[in-house]
């Protein structure tokens, strides 16, 4: 096998509540797991731009969402000594719950859990998992 990265395409999903941004976070049903950012990796016959859609499609359950832009691309060391190239979109919904659980539809790791979702107001008033929170400033700016 080559030195081919894993792509990973990740959502800052955001909406403006009372004038102010607000990101969509989530908790595992596995607490270990960590708060998080819905992403997951880039298929082989797929873009970036299109499997941040599927992904929080699959993730979050929301439907009616517009990815605004993309915020950073980055290489990224992982864990397990991967290199992950992670694209951050910005996307923006006009209509979501102030909370909700979702399990989640993509399958595979994910199967059975269940997704507990809420917003954030500032890019430390929860601690996201590791890489998860990297480009928050760009939309709590």
């Amino acid at each position: 096998m080559g030195l081919s990265s894993i792509k990973k395409a990740y959502g800052y999903v955001t909406r403006i509540k009372n004038g102010k941004t607000q990101v969509l976070v989530f908790q595992h049903s596995i607490p270990e797991a960590g708060i998080q950012i819905p992403k997951g990796t880039v298929n082989a016959q797929e873009d970036a731009y299109h499997a941040v859609i599927r992904e929080i499609e699959e993730e979050t359950g929301l439907k009616n969402f517009i990815v605004e832009n993309l915020i950073a691309e980055d290489n990224w060391k992982n864990d397990d000594g991967a290199t992950h190239n992670r694209f951050f979109y910005k996307i923006v919904v006009s209509d979501a719950p102030d909370k909700w659980d979702h399990q989640p539809t993509g399958g595979g790791d994910e199967e059975g859990l269940t997704f507990h979702y809420f917003w954030i107001s500032s890019k430390d008033e929860v601690e996201l998992i590791r890489g998860h929170g990297d480009y928050l400033h760009h939309v709590f700016s």
